[in-house]
């Protein structure tokens, strides 16, 4: 069973997610079925080694921090852009130093970066262990040092590393 489906909970993740997003009809269920198989079956060619997550209890703190991050960065963008003239605003690009080796954790990490209003992942330096990213309001460096240090890579190194 294992060679059809290597990674079962993706193939299944994959199936579920285009028929909740296209629709439960017989051509949708066999196009998902194809492709969610031939994902999983691509990154075994490729030679993708599953990851092992340590403490699950994390992944549920991680995306509490996450959903208020976003929801706070969402009004402050906003409030930014709605009244940008009247506060002073910097936006800039800065090197942060980041512990994270594992690919799936820089891979969540990237997403988390990316998907908060005004944070843009811009690029990874694996031999330096530096991240660059853009920030829309950059008034404090140390503030997003340690946004990042503390809130994101210690639970990303407790799930997995």
């Amino acid at each position: 069973m294992s060679m059809i489906f290597p990674y079962p909970v993706m193939t299944l993740g994959l199936f579920v997610m285009w028929i909740a997003l296209a629709g439960a009809t017989p051509g949708h269920a066999i196009l998902a079925l194809i492709v969610s198989t031939g994902s999983a079956l691509t990154l075994k060619a490729l030679g993708e080694r599953s990851t092992r997550v340590k403490r699950v209890g994390s992944i549920v703190t991680l995306a509490r921090v996450v959903f208020i991050d976003i929801l706070r960065s969402n009004y402050d963008v906003a409030r930014l852009i709605l009244f940008g003239k009247r506060l002073n605003r910097k936006s800039g690009f800065m090197t942060v130093p980041i512990r994270l080796q594992n690919p799936s954790s820089l891979a969540v990490l990237s997403i988390v970066l990316t998907s908060t209003p005004g944070t843009a992942w811009l690029d990874y330096n694996a031999a330096q262990g530096t991240l660059i990213i853009h920030v829309f309001d950059l008034k404090d460096e140390s503030h997003w040092l340690d946004l990042i240090s503390n809130r994101y890579e210690r639970l990303l190194l407790e799930i997995f590393e």
